[in-house]
């Protein structure tokens, strides 16, 4: 394996380059920020595969002129607790900012609401959206679809996308319990950048183009993807199809990769999000009920709540070590060598 090359940025740096960068190919400020402040928060808590990493993708979708860098969401409601975010082809994390205080809003003046993200480019991770909610007192799930790459059980031919579904659960007087994974044995970030850094990825992530599997990740982003736990994963991955797709009225996987033009960006899709005020729902006891719980679990040995690393990389203000390789092509892409 060959050593890979970084370079120490802090994060005050990282969401420079990736705001300049932005507005250099066509986003507004406030698009451009709301990406820039994804991304660094990624590459502050250790998400790798949605920090800087996911930076020529935008870039790519921009220059394609597919992604609508200037876009104003429109945000209505159907109903009190129903709301819908036409993104106007752009990308979602602008989208978000706006929408997801309304949401909330909803969420804990009736006990439940539910938004439906639409016309939107989704390339982000999918924890901001339910660390918001929850910070705000509200239990948050939201899920989206992506082109396939993921064989359904039993299947050698991808069909579903990685489809991520994030979860967090308020905590009064902790940080809120989050996760926020792909439905695929691995996020295909997490592939990629194994590829590019030339290690293998665990035994059972994929299949190579022979239809057999493998652990060499550049065989498996020739082939596919597989759903974690079988044909558990497969039915949770189906689930988020019809969620983001057929409750949004966006694209599903295989709709998406028929009107994709492939230049390395985000797919247009929908996006799901549920907001759940347990205030309202189990009664003020709520939180002191579900602390119990979390106080026995925390008991075993061994046991890490989901999100606890994140906040724990969270805290820790020192620069981030950066792939040499990947500043450099941001940085091409910023002085113009690969416009």
């Amino acid at each position: 394996m060959s050593t890979i090359e970084t370079e120490t940025l802090t994060i005050e740096q990282i969401y420079d380059l990736a705001f300049n960068v932005l507005t250099k190919f066509g986003c507004n400020k406030e698009n451009a920020n709301a990406i820039s402040t994804t991304v660094s928060s990624a590459e502050r808590d250790g998400s790798l595969s949605h920090g800087l990493f996911r930076v020529p993708g935008y870039v790519a979708s921009l220059k394609s002129g597919k992604v609508n860098g200037k876009a104003e969401p429109k945000i209505t409601s159907s109903l009190p607790s129903v709301i819908t975010v036409d993104g106007n082809l752009g990308y979602a994390p602008y989208s978000l900012e706006k929408s997801l205080p309304v949401l909330s809003d909803a969420a804990l003046e009736h006990g439940i609401a539910v938004m439906r993200l639409i016309n939107s480019f989704h390339f982000a991770a999918l924890w901001p959206e339910t660390e918001y909610l929850a910070e705000r007192g509200l239990s948050g799930i939201a899920c989206t679809v992506y082109k396939p790459s993921v064989a359904p059980a039993g299947a050698t031919e991808p069909f579903f996308g990685t489809n991520p579904i994030s979860f967090a659960w308020p905590r009064k007087n902790s940080t809120p319990l989050v996760f926020d994974m792909a439905t695929s044995t691995l996020a295909m970030g997490d592939v990629q950048i194994a590829a590019r850094d030339g290690h293998p990825v665990p035994h059972g992530t994929g299949l190579g183009p022979d239809g057999k599997p493998s652990d060499d990740p550049k065989e498996i982003l020739k082939g596919v993807l597989l759903p974690f736990g079988g044909y558990k994963g497969s039915a949770i991955s189906m689930m988020i199809e019809l969620f983001s797709a057929g409750l949004t009225g966006d694209n599903f996987s295989f709709e998406a990769a028929k009107t994709d033009n492939n230049d390395g960006g985000p797919a247009k899709g929908g996006e799901l999000v549920l907001a759940i005020n347990p205030e309202l729902i189990a009664g003020p006891d709520w939180s002191n009920h579900s602390e119990g719980f979390f106080k026995e679990i925390k008991q075993l040995k061994g046991i890490r709540l989901p999100g606890e690393r994140r906040h724990r990389n969270r805290l820790d203000n020192s620069p981030r070590k950066i792939n040499k390789e990947l500043l450099k092509k941001i940085r091409d892409l910023s002085d113009g060598k690969n416009h």
